[in-house]
């Protein structure tokens, strides 16, 4: 039974990308759900944890993509993101651009940032 908050508000088509999203450590999204294969396909499964620590994640067209990170020194801070499998380049510059905004919003006033691709 599909639920909504707003069962008359309007929808976007189905077939709509959802754009990317970082998400914290510890997210409602990965944590409060007893079936989670609506966001983390079978082959990631358990990805998104190290012992009982959990991992920073991105979604690419709301599934589970990747792992990210920040190292924040004292002259720079540096967004980490690490894929799982190949991002193309529409979904790399979509992802930069989120990471850019979160950037913007953890990073004090003038401390310069930057946003790097790892392999995992």
């Amino acid at each position: 039974t599909e639920l909504f908050d707003l069962p008359d508000a309007p929808r976007p088509d189905e077939d709509t990308p959802a754009p990317p999203r970082l998400l914290p450590e510890f997210d409602n999204l990965l944590l409060s759900h007893a079936d989670r294969t609506r966001v983390v396909p079978a082959d990631l499964r358990g990805r998104t944890w190290s012992g009982n620590q959990a991992h920073r994640v991105f979604l690419l067209d709301g599934l589970l993509a990747g792992i990210w990170h920040l190292d924040e020194g004292k002259e720079r801070t540096t967004l980490t993101l690490e894929p799982f499998g190949r991002v193309t380049r529409a979904d790399r510059a979509a992802l930069t651009t989120e990471a850019e905004r979160t950037l913007r919003l953890m990073t004090p006033a003038g401390v310069p940032h930057d946003v790097v691709f790892a392999t995992m």
